[in-house]
């Protein structure tokens, strides 16, 4: 049986959570049902997700939009229980390097007028920062870029904050413990955030709870009354 999600108003936070399922051989569409069902997202971003995932729906329903990646097995994703717009698939720039791997894609989703970019971005450490650049130039308003950045170190963007949770995120070779996954945004606030037991895969999934700041968001009509708008 599908998980009953409560209605939101404009003013509640946003659950939102983000998480790189290590594709096929990590976390599978059960794990991912159990992770709905525990913390109950109004929007879960997914990364290396594979064509099985598509089934989730069939276990809580909700809508689901998928972009698989040029000559790979995975792609990104998007759920939630409520209604959105179908989802967009933005190319990011690629290396020019001999042997180079097929171009990387953010995946933009129009979410409760925010903008939010799923991204599973490239190892390489000026290459990633360029795609977050090249992300942003896509980006009006309030807006959040969520998801594996792949980067060592802090990202450094103009207008945009990091509001993702500070914990270690991701484990290279059972030695290594990286803060891989991140959230930057632009006219957002996160009132919480959590990183969660990674499961199966070899990412922990992160949770945050936001809310478009007072200098982004739309006066509602109860404002404008207040205000003198008409």
């Amino acid at each position: 049986m599908a998980p009953s999600f409560p209605n939101h108003s404009a003013d509640s936070p946003l659950r939102v959570v983000s998480w790189n399922l290590l594709r096929r051989v990590g976390a599978g569409v059960e794990d991912v049902a159990k992770l709905v069902r525990s913390h109950h997202p109004d929007l879960l971003l997914l990364q290396e997700c594979t064509e099985d995932i598509v089934t989730l729906p069939s276990l809580v329903g909700g809508h689901f939009f998928r972009h698989p990646m040029q000559s790979r097995i995975y792609g990104l994703a998007a759920w939630s229980p409520h209604p959105f717009p179908a989802s967009t698939e933005l190319r990011l720039p690629g290396s020019i390097l001999p042997g180079r791997v097929p171009p990387r894609l953010a995946q933009l989703i129009s979410f409760r007028d925010i903008t939010f970019a799923n991204v599973h971005l490239s190892h390489g450490q000026f290459l990633n920062r360029f795609q977050l650049r090249h992300i942003i130039e896509q980006m009006e308003g309030p807006a959040a870029i969520i998801g594996d950045f792949n980067a060592v170190g802090p990202v450094g963007l103009q207008g945009f904050t990091d509001i993702g949770p500070r914990r270690r995120t991701h484990r290279a070779g059972k030695i290594v413990n990286l803060r891989l996954d991140r959230c930057i945004a632009r006219g957002l606030v996160c009132s919480a955030s959590e990183v969660l037991d990674k499961g199966p895969s070899d990412h922990h999934p992160m949770v945050l709870d936001i809310t478009v700041s007072g200098a982004f968001r739309t006066p509602s009509l109860e404002d404008s009354a207040l205000i003198g708008i008409h």
